[in-house]
């Protein structure tokens, strides 16, 4: 059966509004992806533009260069969609700059009798507009700790259909271009009018399962990371820092390396609470968070596994471990001095255990807990290791002789990190 344009123009009117419609209805049950609104909305005007297009034919007075502008203003709010996505601005004047232009350049009389200049501005503006789309699309969520092969594999097909379907779109517009500045008497208007449309039909079809696809994707992502995150300071909560390093026990046990657990417990926090209130030590607890996820190693993991305890398992041995516990101990004993305005001299106390794999997460914790106990037992602010672990790593000594350091060297030594983000960069 052959389609005129009255019936093309129908059916992409009808299934352009009715998408729009479906995005806005996705975007009122989850308000945080404000990039469903402007997809909605840029399908809704889209629409417009199709109706408005097919009743220039009509009765109905319709200024010739308002469809177009309100297609190219459609263009733009998918690509500033694809922008805020991704956490980057609206640009209004590359928003509406299509739409200016057009309007613009239909002042002239000659350009706006010559069926072929309509055709080739309206084509390259909109495959400039999809360029630009399938350039935001290509932006996808680094591949984090503990994400399977398979799934990986999975999102790179995704991503190729995030940035092959508008680009595709952009090559069908462009292709007649050359066609009618080389041949114009061999291209038909008509005929191309109805490629177009069925075309676009293909891609709003194709655009909104991509969307549906990176919407679901976010939403599933920011459900998985906060039931894996400590609300209050942004670490892994004692779930996800158990699977964490049941994984990298296990990665580590199949080559027969060591891993080391680090207990870390806040120096009389209950005081700091009694004296100053919870509102002060949850602050102290923030703060040792963003001192942890700033001199850590990108190997290394930490969770609050309850109240003032946090622990950490780093892939390596007991030196690996004994420098990272004493940079940790002795920076946090820098960064506590002064918290939320008040003096606490906040400090903490570190018990480290190392085992070669296998081994379970849980005895390595206990073992762990011990020697954070002989480190409160010998004065707090120090880092033990388990009696199990002999001899005692010189490195932890050596480290230990130059508390000495000030807090202003260890602040400047050391660039600032938010702790907000640690939890959610290891999340599947």
């Amino acid at each position: 059966m052959i389609l005129d344009q009255a019936t093309l123009v129908t059916v992409a009117s009808a299934i352009t509004g009715l998408l729009g419609i479906f995005m806005l209805m996705l975007w009122v049950q989850e308000r945080g992806i404000r990039a469903l609104a402007w997809w909605g909305g840029a399908y809704l005007m889209g629409a417009t533009a199709v109706t408005l297009w097919g009743a220039q034919g009509a009765a109905v007075l319709v200024s010739p260069e308002i469809p177009n502008a309100f297609l190219f203003v459609s263009c733009g709010m998918i690509w500033s969609g694809a922008r805020l996505f991704h956490g980057r601005p609206v640009l209004p004047g590359a928003l509406f700059a299509g739409a200016t232009a057009w309007v613009a350049v239909m002042q002239s009389p000659d350009f706006a009798q010559s069926g072929h200049a309509r055709l080739i501005v309206s084509a390259v503006l909109i495959a400039f507009y999809a360029f630009l789309t399938a350039f935001e699309l290509r932006r996808e969520r680094r591949r984090t700790v503990g994400q399977k092969q398979g799934t990986a594999a999975t999102e790179l097909v995704a991503r190729l259909l995030r940035i092959g379907v508008p680009m595709l779109h952009s090559a069908v517009f462009l292709a007649p271009v050359g066609l009618i500045l080389l041949a114009p008497m061999a291209v038909s208007a008509d005929g191309l009018f109805a490629l177009f449309a069925f075309e676009t039909i293909l891609y709003v079809v194709g655009t909104a399962f991509i969307v549906l696809v990176v919407a679901n994707e976010r939403v599933t992502h920011v459900h998985k990371t906060a039931a894996m995150t400590d609300l209050l300071t942004g670490l892994f909560n004692r779930r996800a820092f158990l699977d964490a390093a049941n994984r990298i026990i296990e990665s580590r046990g199949r080559k027969s390396l060591p891993v080391s657990v680090l207990l870390f417990d806040l120096d009389k926090f209950k005081l700091i609470n009694d004296r100053f209130g919870h509102a002060v030590g949850d602050d102290a607890l923030k703060v040792f968070a963003a001192t942890a996820a700033g001199n850590l190693r990108s190997t290394d993991v930490i969770g609050r596994i309850g109240g003032e305890e946090f622990a950490c398992i780093i892939p390596g041995a007991a030196q690996d471990a004994a420098l990272v516990a004493e940079r940790l101990r002795a920076a946090f004993e820098a960064d506590g001095v002064v918290i939320a305005g008040h003096e606490l001299h906040a400090t903490v106390s570190i018990g480290v255990a190392v085992a070669i794999p296998p081994v379970a997460i849980d005895p390595l914790l206990a073992r762990a807990d011990a020697a954070l106990y002989l480190a409160k037992n010998n004065g707090r602010n120090r880092v033990e290791f388990d009696q199990g672990d002999t001899p005692k790593p010189k490195a932890a000594t050596q480290l230990a002789d130059k508390r000495s350091q000030t807090a202003a060297e260890l602040r400047s030594a050391r660039p600032s990190v938010s702790a907000a983000p640690f939890a959610a960069s290891f999340a599947d």
